[in-house]
């Protein structure tokens, strides 16, 4: 779709890069506002859960939300009408090698989804190439 094309090129602008492999689905669903999306990293560097988890808690705008055990993950509610982008889900993603699975939320008239997953996405890249 347009959509999915759309995330695509945005991403590989932004990173200066049309070599990185992007695929992209986009589903809407009938929520009050917000966009989520569930992004997977291949990284070129093995990496700690704890050093993931911590960088992502470390980076401004950006809310971790992830006990798995008792249920707490975002969803669109708690995004709406806040500045912040929450991620969970946080996992490895064993069909890779280093391969990273996070679900982001955010509130898309605060802030966009695209340049969302991209900050995050440089985050990691700078602290693990």
């Amino acid at each position: 779709t347009k959509e999915e094309m759309k995330l695509v090129n945005e991403t590989q602008k932004i990173l200066s890069d049309d070599s990185i492999k992007i695929t992209a689905t986009a589903v809407r669903v009938p929520v009050n506002g917000g966009h989520s999306e569930a992004v997977n990293v291949e990284l070129t560097k093995p990496y700690e859960m704890s050093d993931m988890r911590e960088l992502l808690a470390a980076t401004p705008g950006v809310v971790v939300m992830d006990d798995l055990a008792n249920n707490h993950y975002p969803t669109p509610l708690h995004a709406h009408h806040k500045d912040e982008v929450f991620v969970g889900r946080i996992r490895r993603d064993d069909t890779v090698k280093n391969g990273l699975n996070l679900w982001i939320v955010s509130d898309n008239l605060r802030k966009g989804a695209a340049t969302n997953a991209v900050q995050i996405v440089e985050k990691i890249i700078s602290r693990f190439f």
